[in-house]
């Protein structure tokens, strides 16, 4: 039985050139690379503190979102997009980087804690639910919880890059399953590769 359908796709990250090619902004990736994809242009709409864009993906309609209000901050931009547009939590897919998965490999999962991750914190309270969706990144962890802010504000190196950029390519495969509420089969798909 097919779940709701994702109606928003947000990709957590830090604003600017200084953070673009940092760990901490896989889930921009992730949402630059879809709207490449299906012809969008993401603006800036300040209302929703963030960039936006509104694609046809697969047959469905879809808003992409880029945060521009720092990853500490980002349940501010998507709690006022789901609250214009109705979005329920289930409708939404949050993008973001995965300290305890490796590089290469990306999860889907709905709901659960926010893992010391400071963006999905700050959704969490700013919908006031976990019930959404997450595809996690893996990004690898450094080895030592005290090295985890420098590490996620770097850049990875090419190998690190190489697998991420593959990870995302295969949670691109997944896109229309993701999109028709089959979120379980994209699960196992996503699970089963790598």
């Amino acid at each position: 039985m097919p779940s709701s359908k994702i109606k928003l796709i947000v990709g957590l990250g830090n604003p600017g050139p200084d953070y673009e090619q940092t760990r901490h902004n896989a889930g921009f990736w992730f949402v630059d690379q879809l709207a490449h994809q299906y012809g969008g242009t993401a603006k800036l709409e300040s209302r929703f503190h963030g960039q936006l864009c509104r694609v046809t993906a697969e047959g469905h309609d879809l808003r992409l979102l880029k945060p521009t209000t720092f990853m500490n901050r980002s349940g501010q931009a998507v709690a006022a997009l789901a609250n214009y547009f109705k979005f329920a939590p289930d409708e939404i897919l949050v993008a973001h980087d995965e300290l305890d998965i490796p590089c290469g490999s990306c999860r889907l999962k709905k709901g659960g804690g926010h893992g010391g991750h400071n963006g999905l914190r700050d959704i969490i309270s700013a919908l006031g639910t976990r019930d959404f969706y997450r595809l996690r990144i893996g990004i690898d962890h450094p080895g030592d919880a005290k090295k985890v802010v420098n590490y996620v504000l770097n850049r990875p190196t090419k190998r690190e890059m190489d697998a991420i950029e593959e990870s995302l390519i295969d949670a691109n495969r997944s896109i229309s399953d993701i999109l028709s509420g089959e979120l379980q089969k994209a699960m196992n798909n996503l699970h089963s590769s790598r």
